[in-house]
């Protein structure tokens, strides 16, 4: 009984083994590493997608509270809605990428 208790034990850990070796071989091959390339640059994008809208969202509650600094200390309606210095009169025009 003590002899086939070890045995599964043993099969059990080449079977784990096993597994583990062949994972990661397919890791190693050009397929492998793209595949963890790939996921990485997607976390990455994802990342700094979320950094950029948690800068957006900062800059217009600050921008906010300049306004309302602004009302409160000299009784002057400041412009709201990016009417203000900064704002373009006109629609930015943006450079075309060259497509190639």
């Amino acid at each position: 009984m003590k002899r086939l208790f070890w045995l599964g034990v043993g099969v059990l850990a080449g079977v784990a083994l096993t597994r583990k070796a062949g994972e990661t071989v397919r890791q190693a091959t050009p397929s492998g590493l793209a595949s963890n390339l790939g996921e990485a640059v997607r976390e990455l994008a994802g990342a700094v997608g979320s950094f950029g809208a948690e800068v957006r969202a900062g800059m217009s509650e600050r921008e906010q509270e300049l306004h309302d600094m602004v009302e409160e200390r000299t009784a002057y309606p400041a412009p709201q809605g990016g009417a203000g210095r900064h704002a373009a009169a006109r629609p930015v025009r943006r450079a075309r990428r060259a497509e190639g």
